[in-house]
């Protein structure tokens, strides 16, 4: 007879904006929120009662940075998993504090709630804006954030005891600037399919021991590369089967991996394979705009190696990018982009990340 799937009950300890809840009263508040609330928390308020009704799985939105968004069905029980990998990993126990900052749409925010009905964590609200921290006066032990909010929030890190950070990468000039603070800092890898994290990284050590910093996964995880060199991950807690991602890693042991960047990112330039997320990395030193690095076909070489900047356009800027990128000692000759194009405003996906393909067709077609 096939195991069913019983939602638990909502941990003692557990609070919403300092009010302890079971689940018949959670239900009643999350009506309340829907009603009464503002936006974010409608939709927070919406989350909830999918969570406490009787189906086995929540419908989540995909982000569609790397394609055509879309709705998945993601098993309650994996939800539940995730939530328990994620405390042992980074110690936080029943009555940790916790802000949520992040819309309820999409898994992340969904999750810290997640995290906080089964661990027991006292966890506050507020606006999911790019400055989230704001209006925030208290110390919290946990929060999530995008790169983004991290990036307009670093004068009141000081009130986040233990940071994640995913939906994006950590840009190399962020990276620098988190160095010192006393807040933990993690890098998240993973996706809507993996139920958030599967892995993560503390970008701002006190004593950086390896370099580049690898991935280490998260309890009951997996991994290989396949023929292509892209990562599979095993996660039978959080996901069925096995999951063959489309980015390029290298293991560098049984649990921690490094990403190099996305297969279908790769560009093949006279027979030498470019990753663009590396040359972006290498990049950032000396591009202060929004960019990225892509190709087009070319008759010789297969593709060419160019250069995306969201900056409204001037003979000037140009010619300036173009002697600073030719004098910077750390590209290699064929990391130099052949052609480099401004772009007033990049086309973005509905959460706001680059949608790279769209921002070419439109500036190339």
């Amino acid at each position: 007879m096939e195991k069913t799937f019983t939602l638990p009950e909502i941990h003692p300890d557990f609070k919403l904006n300092k009010k302890h809840y079971n689940n018949q009263d959670l239900a009643a508040v999350a009506y309340n929120l829907i009603k009464e609330g503002e936006p974010y928390e409608g939709r927070i308020g919406t989350f909830l009662l999918d969570w406490l009704n009787d189906q086995e799985y929540i419908a989540v939105k995909t982000s569609g940075s790397t394609g055509t968004p879309k709705k998945i069905r993601i098993k309650k029980e994996f939800m539940v998993n995730s939530a328990l990998a994620t405390g042992k990993f980074f110690d936080l126990p029943s009555k940790s504090t916790a802000l949520h900052c992040l819309p309820a749409d999409y898994i992340a925010g969904k999750m810290m709630l997640v995290r906080a009905m089964v661990l027991g964590w006292d966890i506050d609200t507020v606006p999911p804006k790019a400055n989230a921290l704001d209006q925030v006066f208290k110390i919290y032990d946990f929060c999530a954030m995008t790169p983004f909010q991290l990036d307009n929030s670093l004068s009141r890190l000081h009130l986040i005891r233990k940071l994640i950070v995913g939906g994006g990468s950590v840009s190399a000039n962020l990276k620098k600037l988190v160095q010192g603070l006393e807040t933990k800092i993690y890098e998240t890898y993973g996706m809507t399919e993996t139920v958030t994290h599967i892995a993560a990284r503390r970008i701002n050590p006190k004593k950086e021991k390896e370099h580049p910093i690898p991935f280490k996964v998260l309890p009951n995880v997996s991994i290989s590369t396949n023929e292509r060199g892209c990562l599979i991950i095993e996660a039978p807690k959080v996901a069925e089967g096995k999951l063959v991602t489309n980015d390029v890693a290298e293991i560098v042991k049984k649990k921690k991996f490094l990403l190099k960047g996305r297969y279908d990112n790769v560009i093949n330039s006279g027979g030498i394979k470019l990753h663009p997320e590396q040359i972006e990395a290498k990049l950032e030193a000396i591009i202060a705009h929004r960019f990225f690095v892509t190709s087009l076909p070319d008759d010789a070489l297969g593709e060419k190696l160019i250069l995306m900047v969201e900056s409204d356009f001037s003979e000037e800027a140009l010619r300036a990018l173009e002697r600073e990128i030719r004098d910077f000692r750390m590209l290699e000759k064929y990391e130099v982009p052949k052609k480099i194009y401004f772009v007033g405003k990049f086309e973005e996906t509905p959460n706001g990340k680059i949608h790279r393909g769209n921002t070419l067709k439109s500036r190339i077609s």
